[in-house]
């Protein structure tokens, strides 16, 4: 079962899907995930990557909201002048929702991120302590080097000088730049003690492999939580190939079936 709905946050109505698990509200409480999309995409994703993700999860048995954020796919706002700091805080309204469901436990909540989405979900997980696990899918290192990079230094340029520029249709302001500027996903990936899945294709030629990598070493050294990676052989930055694509969300959902499978042990153990 899937549900449309709208988000409220702030002034932008944020458009969002639900996709409820096999099972709904049973006795047990579901875990959930939110998946948090990438610069300028959507809820979608590229060959409806995102789509084909929270049935996939849905189907293990987890509750999952994916939404656009401001000024994406359906939802209201302009994007290039809202910022990285607005998309945490969406996202934070992403979760308000969810944990508002009485059918959602709250010791399992999952952030999904892609890409730019990546980096902030990780922001958004040391921020908010209710995120308990990320699901990093070649996630950004360096916000602004890797925006600034894809959008082109003439953009960048023409939005310092100008105000804006245009990017595929999107309006780019300097808030957004700026934004990007104040936030280190590689400084911050010591401030959050959740468990950790990376996920990264070699032949991703938008956002580095390496990455993935250097995102590894430096969860390692945190006290609390684990840290897997999963590299996948040939696969671009959208996974757009269809083995690629099956291949991340199995990689994805095993790993949070093994979470699972740890869960109940320690509930058997705790009894």
């Amino acid at each position: 079962m899937e549900k449309q709905l709208v988000l409220r946050h702030e002034d932008l109505e944020l458009t969002a899907t639900l996709h409820y698990p096999v099972g709904e509200c049973s006795e047990q409480r579901s875990p959930a995930v939110v998946i948090c999309h990438g610069f300028i995409g959507s809820r979608i994703g590229v060959d409806r990557l995102f789509v084909k993700t929270a049935r996939a999860l849905a189907a293990q048995g987890s509750f999952v909201l994916r939404f656009d954020y401001g000024g994406c796919g359906e939802s209201t706002g302009s994007y290039g002048a809202l910022g990285f700091e607005s998309m945490i805080r969406q996202t934070q309204t992403a979760l308000n929702y969810v944990l508002s469901m009485d059918c959602v436990d709250p010791q399992r909540v999952t952030l999904l991120g892609h890409s730019l989405g990546g980096a902030v979900a990780l922001h958004t997980a040391v921020k908010d302590k209710r995120v308990g696990r990320l699901i990093l899918w070649s996630a950004v290192g360096y916000p602004f080097n890797d925006i600034v990079r894809i959008v082109g230094r003439q953009g960048y340029d023409e939005a310092v000088l100008k105000g804006s520029t245009d990017y595929a249709g999107y309006t780019l302001e300097p808030v957004f730049f700026d934004t990007l500027q104040q936030h280190q996903p590689f400084q911050a990936a010591s401030r959050f003690s959740g468990d950790v899945l990376l996920v990264h294709g070699t032949s991703d030629d938008v956002i580095p492999a390496d990455y993935s990598f250097l995102y590894q070493k430096l969860f390692w050294t945190r006290g609390d939580g684990l840290c897997d990676k999963e590299i996948i052989f040939q696969a671009d930055h959208t996974y757009s190939a269809s083995s690629h694509q099956q291949e991340a969300i199995r990689v994805s959902s095993d790993w949070l079936t093994r979470l699972e499978k740890r869960h109940e042990q320690w509930l058997d153990w705790s009894i």
